[in-house]
């Protein structure tokens, strides 16, 4: 590691270097591209990211279109302080800096959004791996606690772009990739552009048979996306969605399972059958819908209204019961802005909103006969409502000083009813006091490509349905909410043409009341509030195109990406590491391009041991993934394009499991993921 860390410090120095030369000499070169400046628009308003007082990363269509495209974890995990896991196909599991504690499967404390509607519902659950990944067309994600504009939330905040913002032609593109263990995705997109109207249309299907026993998965999906400009004052969008997915989970294995077997899905013991024998598995049709309406309601008054809904079958034979969910989520968000009158030396904006959603669950448990659902044990109606006040003001002095101040006043509350055995006639209410959340940050552009920036901010997040009531059957009415307070500073630094860009920060999160897994004998699951965790950590992102962009060497480009995460998250109480949290995790690429529109990609992924339980008696090991892919695009025309691309993932065929059951009963802790494997893919846009 110390030879990493002085390998990381020569490039960052050599990039230095090279940065200089470019500013001398590069900048008179006319071939030089000028690349697109990077903003976010996470904060209710576009902004330019150097100046943004927050630790925000984006992930545009470029760098997304650089990874596998049959899954989010590899592209995700390039963001510092990111983990993104992928149990087996289709099973995902995301934390930004340590948030994965509650997780034992499935996204909970991230809240995310599908354009300016919530995927996240009122009980806090997120269906992520319902989206096709090829519809994805950007994201934000906005690290640690942020609920003074997004409500409850103590690890981040995920935005999903489902339509590319610079896109503003018409096209239609088709493509199909295919690989080891029978993968086949086929996607499709069709866009209309006029001067009043974008239509955006994308239909998916993924099959995948998978490495291990029992860990198949499909994925049918459709996309659509119609903005109206209704007009010069009003825009109207109507987005929805329908997935229908399904994937096999071939369950935990021990070390000598693992071992003697690693593509074997959990075995039998004498009292508990295992996971083909019990036809384990979890389905997802959901269909999710909304309207989102801009309206500039004169110069300086600008209105954000959005109104959704979500309708959620999920289903999961599993080794003790058959879990059936009927989830049904209606809400709405809305917000103004108020922009103040231009002046030299100082400018303003204000904003006020509010956010509602409620979430209807029917939670069935019933007996597992081989993967048939058998006879009911416990009936369950949970109503869950969640809503929140916001208020933001940020202002700019001298072009160089911005600051901000921003509130929200979060209600929750859950009622709960049992059909059966009890058939209680009325619903039990529980609920939580209501919580403010501030936050106050500012930076200062030291110069016109350095900026300093700095914010402390309290998070604060309620139990999920899921915690409320998991798969021990009991509604948990003691089950705390946890909270704490984040303080953090960091610096970005960037070239006149943002081909080089540095962000570093440092932060320290301090959680209180934390919501823990607590396996029980049975192997059922319950939720406990332990003392808290001490989270300090260090986070760095830099990106340089060593060689510029252009149209004459035989390197057309070359750029260096590098994404360094170093913490010490431990519990407050024992001290031990925090569980499924590594400490560090280096992630290197570099893109280079040549003649011919062909282009090559390679990627490395260190990351350190991480403690399986709560004692940290066990550790998963380090691993260090390889993968790499290249590809060739043709231009027929102006718009005809032709590509063809392949690639190797974990190329130096590494034994390690991305995603292990924490605090599993019999040690059952590991989830082993593909060894070497292959994909070759071909797209064609008109």
């Amino acid at each position: 590691m110390i030879k990493f860390y002085a390998t990381l410090l020569l490039v960052l120095l050599f990039s230095g270097a090279l940065f200089a030369q470019k500013n001398t000499d590069s900048l008179k070169k006319d071939s030089t591209r000028q690349l697109n400046q990077v903003t976010v628009r996470g904060y209710l308003s576009e902004q330019k990211v150097l100046a943004v007082p927050a630790s925000v990363s984006v992930l545009t269509p470029a760098q997304l279109k650089l990874q596998p495209d049959n899954s989010l974890v590899s592209a995700m995990n390039t963001v510092p302080g990111v983990r993104m896991e992928e149990r087996s196909p289709g099973s995902y599991r995301l934390s930004i800096r340590g948030s994965l504690l509650r997780s034992p499967f499935g996204i909970r404390d991230v809240k995310i959004y599908f354009d300016e509607i919530p995927l996240t519902d009122a009980g806090g659950n997120t269906y992520l791996n319902a989206i096709d990944v090829n519809s994805v067309q950007g994201i934000e994600i906005l690290k640690g606690p942020d609920g003074s504009l997004f409500g409850a939330n103590s690890g981040g905040v995920v935005l999903i772009s489902p339509v590319n913002r610079y896109a503003d032609s018409s096209f239609i593109s088709a493509a199909v990739d295919g690989g080891s263990y029978s993968l086949l995705h086929e996607s499709f997109a069709f866009q209309d552009h006029n001067a009043n109207n974008q239509l955006n249309i994308n239909q998916a299907y993924e099959t995948y048979g998978g490495y291990r026993q029992n860990s198949s998965m499909y994925r049918n999906y459709f996309q659509a996306v119609d903005r109206w400009k209704i007009s010069t004052a009003d825009n109207l969008k109507i987005l929805a969605f329908y997935s229908d997915l399904f994937y096999k989970t071939p369950g935990g294995l021990t070390l000598s399972q693992m071992e003697a077997d690693p593509r074997s899905a959990r075995l039998p013991t004498k009292t508990i059958p295992g996971a083909i024998e019990q036809k384990i598995a979890i389905g997802t049709k959901m269909l999710m819908g909304g309207l989102v309406n801009e309206a500039h309601i004169t110069d300086n008054i600008r209105n954000v209204l959005s109104v959704y809904g979500s309708y959620v079958n999920f289903y999961n034979p599993f080794i003790t019961n058959y879990e059936q969910r009927y989830e049904g989520t209606f809400g709405m968000r809305t917000y103004f802005e108020l922009t103040g009158q231009q002046h030299p030396n100082y400018s303003w904006k204000a904003n006020v909103g509010l956010e509602w959603q409620q979430t209807n669950s029917d939670i069935n448990n019933y007996g597992n006969n081989m993967g048939t659902r058998d006879t009911a044990q416990t009936l369950d109606k949970i109503n869950t409502n969640q809503h929140f006040f916001f208020a933001r003001y940020s202002a700019d002095f001298y072009k160089r000083l911005h600051v901000e101040a921003a509130m929200s006043l979060n209600f929750y509350d859950y009622k709960f009813r049992n059909v059966y055995p009890n058939d209680e006639p009325d619903f039990t209410n529980r609920p939580f006091t209501a919580q403010l959340m501030p936050r106050l940050a500012l930076s200062y552009q030291i110069t016109n490509n350095f900026a300093w920036r700095a914010s402390v901010s309290r998070g604060y997040s309620t139990p999920t349905t899921a915690e409320i009531r998991p798969t021990d059957n009991v509604i948990n009415t003691s089950l705390q909410a946890e909270y704490g307070w984040n303080y953090e500073t960091g610096f970005r630094l960037r070239n006149d043409d943002e081909s080089m860009f540095l962000d570093a920060s440092v932060f320290l999160y301090k959680l209180q009341n934390a919501i823990i897994l607590h396996i029980n004998p049975n192997e059922t699951e319950t939720y406990l509030n332990s003392g808290g965790t001490n989270q300090p950590g260090f986070e760095l992102y830099f990106t340089d195109w060593l060689i510029r962009q252009n149209d004459d060497s035989f390197i057309r480009g070359l750029q260096l990406n590098e994404s360094v995460t170093l913490d010490k998250f431990t519990f407050s109480t024992t001290h031990n590491q925090l569980t499924g949290v590594p400490q560090q995790v280096l992630i290197s690429s570099l893109q280079v391009r040549f003649p011919q529109s062909l282009y090559f990609f390679i990627q490395h992924n260190y990351t350190s041991r991480l403690p399986l339980n709560d004692g940290n008696t066990v550790f998963a090991p380090h691993y260090n993934l390889l993968e790499a892919k290249i590809g060739w695009q043709h231009l027929f025309s102006h718009k005809t394009k032709f590509e063809i691309y392949g690639g190797v993932d974990n190329i130096l065929n590494e034994n390690y499991s991305l995603g292990d059951d924490l605090n599993a009963v019999g040690n059952r802790y590991y989830n082993p993921a593909p060894p070497r494997n292959y994909y070759v893919g071909i797209k064609v846009t008109i």
